[in-house]
C-alpha cells in the first residue's frame, strides 16, 4: 500500500539548504562580489558603447575626454572612481582566482 503524503509536513520542512544557519564565508562572498562587479562593468561598458554609437568616435579626443571627467560634475567624479574601484578589485580577484586554480595559492597544505 502507498502511503499518502500530508500536506502539512511538506509546509513544514524547512528549506534546503537552510540558509540562515549558514555563516558567510570569504570563499563564498569572493565569487559572488567579483561577478557583482564583473555585470557593473559590462553594463558601464555598454553604456560607453552606446554613447559612442551616439556621439561618434571623433568627440572622444584626449583633451575632450579630461575636460568631461575633470571639469564636470561631481558625480562623474565619483562614477569613474567607483568603476576604477570595481575594475582594480575584478582583475586583482581574477588573478588570484587563477593563482588559487593553477598552483594552489591560498590553500592549505596537509602534512
Amino acid at each position: 500500500m502507498k502511503k499518502k503524503i500530508q500536506p502539512k509536513m511538506n509546509i513544514l520542512r524547512p528549506l534546503s539548504p537552510h540558509l540562515p544557519i549558514y555563516k558567510p564565508q570569504l570563499t563564498s562572498t569572493f565569487p559572488i562580489s567579483h561577478r557583482i562587479s564583473g555585470a557593473f562593468l559590462a553594463t558601464i561598458l555598454f553604456f560607453f558603447y552606446l554613447l559612442c554609437l551616439k556621439i561618434g568616435l571623433i568627440c572622444f579626443t584626449y583633451e575632450n575626454v579630461c575636460q568631461l571627467i575633470f571639469y564636470s560634475s561631481k558625480l562623474i567624479l565619483i562614477s569613474v572612481e567607483i568603476t576604477a574601484l570595481a575594475l582594480s578589485y575584478h582583475i586583482y580577484n581574477g588573478v588570484r582566482h587563477l593563482l588559487t586554480d593553477f598552483s594552489g595559492f591560498g590553500r592549505k597544505r596537509w602534512k
